[in-house]
Formats: structure tokens, sequence, C-alpha cells
């Protein structure tokens, strides 16, 4: 498991953000536990976005089969708000990275970008699952 209090993968995800018009990254678990963040989003901040990240794609997954197949598999989802994006993407097993992009930010460029850290980083970003320790 990475160890989040030295943000060793922090760098990665500034380098991603030097993009125009991006704002904030983060590194996830599938259940919500913060990796690494960029260092324009303080922790506690992360800590909190990356729990939420994780219900988002929670949902997102969950209405996969919408999209047709039963077993289609969750690669991304970007959600726009008044003020920007939100990119969440597949990571690895396990891990989800999050970016947050102002209105004007090039969408393909920034989906295309995150993919390409996906595969730069393969290894480093999967998280396995918690293991559950009996009381």
């Amino acid at each position: 498991m990475i160890d989040v209090t030295n943000n060793r993968l922090g760098w990665m995800l500034d380098d991603a953000l030097r993009m125009p018009e991006t704002r904030h990254g983060i590194l996830l678990s599938a259940d919500g536990l913060l990796m690494a963040h960029s260092e324009r989003i303080d922790r506690d901040e992360a800590e909190r976005q990356a729990a939420a990240m994780a219900g988002l794609q929670s949902l997102a997954r969950g209405t996969a089969e919408f999209c047709g197949d039963p077993g289609t598999t969750w690669r991304q989802t970007i959600s726009e708000f008044d003020d920007g994006y939100v990119f969440l993407v597949a990571a690895g097993a396990g891990a989800y990275l999050a970016v947050s992009a102002s209105p004007q930010v090039d969408m393909e460029a920034v989906s295309f970008r995150l993919q390409e850290l996906v595969q730069r980083l393969g290894k480093e970003l999967t998280s396995p699952p918690r293991e559950s320790r009996p009381a």
C-alpha cells in the first residue's frame, strides 16, 4: 500500500496538472482512501474529495449496464459543474485518478493526458483491496 504521509506520488499528479486550466489532482483507492495529491490541494481537502470520488465511481460502475452490456467495464466519468469539470478515471486495480479543471479546459486533452499518466505509472497506481482483520 502507498504511504500517503509522504505523498510519494504527488509529483506525478503535479506533472499531469501542467496543462492549462487544470486545478487539482488526487489518487485514491476504491474504498476512498487518499493515496496521493497534487500540491495545489491540501491534504484534508484531498482526503474529503477522495471519499466523495469513491462514491461517484461506485455509482458510475453501478449504472454501467445502462450502456447495454451487463459485463461492461467502467473506465471514466466526467462531471460538469458551473465552475468546471471533474475527471475520474480508472488507474489500475482498485485505484482511481481524479482531476478538477476550469470550464475552459480542453477536455479531450485532459482525458488523453490522464490515460497517458495511468499507462506510465502502471503498477505504482495499483492498490490492493483492504484485508479485513478479525477484532
